[in-house]
Formats: structure tokens, sequence, C-alpha cells
């Protein structure tokens, strides 16, 4: 991928709250809200969201939303909920974007001819491919929040990667992950550039989330050109 830094897109306001951007425009219609307070359809997605300075009725907005002891997960939200909402865990990641430009083919075992949009049909095997590699948080309806993309052997889908969060502007590569006896090939990054081809073919421009701990994707991603935007901690909750 050609690199192209934009001072415009690192600082796009809209990255600072992906998941509210989204649930209010691109994914509304996968959205349950009160009041200000939004979250996705159970089996989609668990990240909620709350306004950047929420006050105490959001957060009860939220809390009735999801019901008592249930999870929610606040992804990026620095903001932090009442006393009685219990910590769940909390990771160190970065957020980090394609700036700008179109990408480049990737040098690998293969080309995009052998990727495949995954579907409905395909939702056990995905699940079956997450369960074993650990990618994130994947549900039977996640696919819906955008493309995904696949890579399959003799009938066997040993890869994948896909759009999720989608705040105006932009689209987020994620559940980027690739079966144990099959890494190694460049799975991953032709996934990820034939996901990054197509967004910016509609106008978009590719950004995404990783944990400060795989270094291994940041290696990647640097690799095909994505640059660090910001540093963000990544928090979950009960609520009371």
């Amino acid at each position: 991928m050609r690199t192209d830094d934009g001072p415009a897109a690192l600082d796009d306001p809209v990255l600072d709250d992906p998941v509210g951007q989204s649930l209010v425009t691109r994914h509304a219609h996968l959205a349950r809200r009160i009041g200000r307070a939004a979250t996705y359809q159970a089996d989609v997605a668990t990240f909620s969201a709350v306004p950047t300075e929420p006050d105490a009725e959001d957060w009860a907005d939220l809390a009735e939303l999801l019901g008592p002891g249930a999870f929610a997960d606040m992804f990026s939200c620095p903001a932090s909920p009442p006393r009685d909402w219990e910590p769940v865990f909390t990771l160190e990641g970065r957020q980090m974007i394609w700036p700008g430009g179109n990408p480049a083919d990737e040098p690998g075992d293969g080309s995009e001819s052998d990727l495949v949009e995954l579907g409905g049909d395909d939702v056990p095997d995905m699940l079956d491919l997450v369960a074993r590699t650990e990618p994130g948080p994947f549900w039977p309806r996640t696919h819906e929040l955008g493309t995904y993309l696949g890579i399959r052997v003799e009938g066997a889908l040993v890869a994948m990667a896909g759009e999720r969060l989608r705040p105006p502007g932009w689209t987020e590569i994620s559940a980027v992950c690739t079966a144990p006896e099959a890494r190694g090939r460049g799975h991953a990054a032709r996934l990820i550039s034939g996901l990054a081809t197509r967004i910016v073919a509609r106008g978009d421009r590719p950004f995404l989330h990783v944990a400060e701990k795989n270094s291994g994707a940041i290696a990647l991603y640097e690799r095909l050109g994505f640059k660090t935007r910001r540093q963000v901690t990544f928090r979950g909750f009960r609520t009371p």
C-alpha cells in the first residue's frame, strides 16, 4: 500500500467515538437506544455508547437498556461509569488508520482471486475459526456489520477478516484471523488488502484497532501502510 499522510484524517473527531458514531449513522438499523445511550442488537455486538461527556441519566439509561448484571463493552470510551458498575476488563491498545491513497497488491502466496465473500450460511465456520484463533468479539450476527472475506482450502475456512464499526467516512477492519495450520502464507495480508480496496473504492478510509501486546499484528499493519493515530484503553463493565 502507498502511504499518504493526511492531518485531516488524523484529526477526524468521529474516530474518537467510533462506536457511538456508528450507532447513530450507518449502523442505526442495528442499534437499540434509550435516551442518549445506545448499544447493538443482541448477537450483533456487545459494544455500547454514551455521549462523550455523559451524565448520571445517560449511565442510568444504558443500565436500563442492557438490564441488571449485564456486560457493557464500552470499547474505547474514556468516561468512567458510576462506582456500582463492576469492572470486567481493561486492555491497552491502539487505533491505526490508513491515511490515504489506494491499496496496492500485497505480494504473497496467491492473490485476491482466492478471497470469498462470507454470509449467513458461513456463520458456523466463522464461529469455529474465531473459537480457535480468538481475534476478538464475534457473535452469530456480527457479519451483518459489513463485508466479511474468507479464504477456504479444500472447503475449510482457514482465514477471514471483515468490516465492523462504520463511523462516517471510515470503515473498521476487524476479526483478522488465520487458523494455526494455515499461518505464514500471507492470508491475513491479502484479506486486509482486499477489504481496504473495497473500502477505498466506495469512498471510505480503512482503520482498525489492535491490542498493544499483539506486536505481530501491529508489525503487519504497519508494513501494509497503517499508521498509529492514538493509544486507546478498551474497558468492559457489568451493570449493577
